[in-house]
């Protein structure tokens, strides 16, 4: 049977012998209007892919949204880009002199660098060994960082857990010094605990500071 709304050779005849009724003009309004929210929920989607995801399906997309799925694949390599280059880094890469201005001073836009001058084998007869904290105790929690574990034949012999135990960012390398040399673990040429001198002058300026008996007489007299 004949499609009577068919667009045909044939049916363009019988609607002008008026047998068929005038074919009716699409509306472009209402077509638009569908379009409009497909596209859109086209780029909430590709706005939410991962770049292997816009491979999977780039064939889904029409060729009006090819350009915007180009600048977006671009905007998202550029992140991964970025996030690879983060991760470039994780340990302490010993450099010299000559590697000063390539390492520190031509690091790159975006990167910081944190430079620790040190001076080696201060104590050689004690090894000193570093790792990250997860790696070797699972789930170790951050707020116990720095962390110092001091051992003698197999045995714990002291342990130094969180900043406070250290002072804070106050901590002087001499009361390092100390705290491992009362442990044991490194001999010191130093005679007192250096934090004891800072208090003794701490408490002897307070009491400098506090009126005397006599002082405190003459005031009640008055």
């Amino acid at each position: 049977m004949q499609d009577p709304n068919a667009d045909t050779e044939w049916n363009d005849i019988l609607r002008k012998k008026g047998i068929l009724p005038p074919k009716e003009a699409p509306k472009e309004d209402d077509e638009t209007e569908e379009r409009v929210p497909e596209r859109r929920s086209v780029v909430k989607t590709y706005e939410d892919m991962t770049l292997e995801e816009l491979e999977e399906n780039e064939d889904e997309f029409n060729e009006e949204d090819e350009a915007a799925i180009e600048m977006y694949r671009q905007k998202r390599l550029a992140e991964w880009r970025a996030n690879e280059l983060k991760k470039a880094f994780g340990e302490v890469k010993e450099i010299s002199g000559q590697d000063y201005v390539q390492e520190v001073n031509k690091a790159g836009d975006g990167i910081w660098v944190v430079l620790h001058l040190y001076k080696p084998g201060k104590f050689p007869q004690t090894k000193f060994l570093k790792s990250i904290s997860t790696t070797c105790i699972p789930n170790y929690p951050d707020r116990n960082l720095p962390t110092i574990f001091v051992y003698s034949e197999g045995e714990m012999k002291a342990q130094f857990i969180g900043p406070l135990v250290f002072g804070g960012m106050n901590l002087k390398v001499e009361e390092l010094e100390w705290r491992l040399a009362e442990s044991g673990a490194v001999k010191t040429d130093l005679e007192e605990n250096p934090k004891k001198q800072i208090e003794d002058k701490l408490l002897s300026s307070i009491r400098c500071s506090l009126p005397t008996r006599k002082d405190s007489e003459s005031e009640d007299e008055d």
